[in-house]
């Protein structure tokens, strides 16, 4: 590594928390209102969508459910970085509101993301949220979004069958917390770490995702909800995950070959979609269009994040680095990887 580059890398690290420090501490009202208003609306809509007689009404109402439990699902990020007495009872809220329900508890997160932002790991075959797209065929990222619209498959069979058969058979239960328990794009990516699958926040989580799925099965089979109610849930919950993964297909640049890189490449890699852009924030939602400068600060809260941003845009010259992580909307972005995956086969 050149000293021009470590000093690019210190400087750009010390510049943003002499200016963004202050910002670190999570305002427990923002997160408080923010997550009950939008399982409010994601329960409401979803409640619209699955009942309304009106094909317009139940399709509009799709729309907003999907919109809404994107945000509410994207909250899993700031729980792997929120300690526990920074919100007490959010991560408990959170699960039962939103993560349980949705087969998506925050043991599939926790423990897992945080591996992500270690400096020695990020980019290379240890990262569980890297896989090197731009040195793909255009092909493979096709197959990148289209396996996403599986997700219901996925965690049903993870939660109602996988949960129950683990406690059973211990060669199983340790497959499921190795190879099925994680958000991860990495494919030879593995938990490590089996303490953790043992502790009572992820029992408690796995058990009672476990028996929500059984229920809901069991309910609809027995005719004591429609399966229009089933259906449409389903269907919900795989554009959900479509629009993460496309969102996900503009995060980083993907540009790596699996050497560890240095901290400023790290940042670079990343993307920020900040304004004059609308749309990030229904496809970005809960801080996301910040990506980059969530790379360069882990600990600051979404809600102040564009705060930050906008100080080390007033604070650093127009030509810092600081601003090569920009992206201007998701279908630029999207055709600038596409451009990558030809150019580098």
């Amino acid at each position: 590594m050149s000293t021009a580059t470590t000093t690019a890398e210190q400087s750009l690290a010390r510049q943003a928390n002499e200016i963004a420090r202050d910002l670190t501490r999570a305002n427990p009202r923002v997160y408080w209102t923010d997550l009950a208003v939008t399982a409010l609306v994601t329960w409401l809509s979803f409640l619209v969508a699955a009942t309304a007689a009106s094909p317009g009404w139940a399709l509009a109402a799709g729309a907003v459910c999907v919109l809404a439990l994107y945000r509410g699902i994207s909250f899993i990020h700031e729980l792997t970085h929120l300690r526990r007495d920074d919100l007490p009872g959010f991560h408990f809220a959170w699960n039962v509101l939103i993560g349980v329900p949705w087969l998506t508890p925050s043991l599939l997160y926790e423990g897992v993301h945080i591996l992500h932002h270690a400096k020695d790991r990020y980019g290379t075959a240890r990262d569980p949220e890297y896989h090197p797209l731009a040195r793909r065929p255009v092909g493979e990222l096709l197959v990148f979004l289209g396996i996403a619209l599986l997700a219901p498959v996925g965690t049903l069979l993870r939660f109602g069958v996988l949960a129950p058969l683990g406690f059973l058979i211990p060669p199983v239960r340790r497959f499921a917390v190795a190879r099925a328990s994680g958000m991860v794009i990495n494919p030879g990516f593995a938990r490590e770490d089996f303490d953790r699958a043992r502790s009572p926040a992820w029992l408690a989580q796995e058990v009672g995702a476990w028996l929500w799925s059984w229920s809901v099965a069991g309910l609809a089979i027995a005719g004591l909800i429609p399966w229009r109610v089933v259906a449409t849930a389903a269907l919900i919950f795989s554009l959900m995950t479509f629009l993460n993964q496309l969102r996900t297909a503009v995060a980083h640049r993907w540009d790596n070959d699996g050497e560890v890189m240095a901290p400023l490449d790290q940042f670079l890699d990343s993307v920020n979609v900040p304004p004059p852009a609308l749309l990030p924030f229904l496809w970005a939602p809960v801080g996301l269009r910040y990506h980059a400068l969530h790379h360069l600060m882990p600990r600051l809260p979404y809600h102040n994040l564009g705060i930050a941003h906008r100080r080390l845009v007033d604070a650093l010259p127009a030509d810092h680095d600081y601003r090569r992580a920009e992206e201007p909307e998701l279908i630029p972005a999207l055709g600038r990887l596409v451009a990558r995956m030809r150019r580098n086969r």
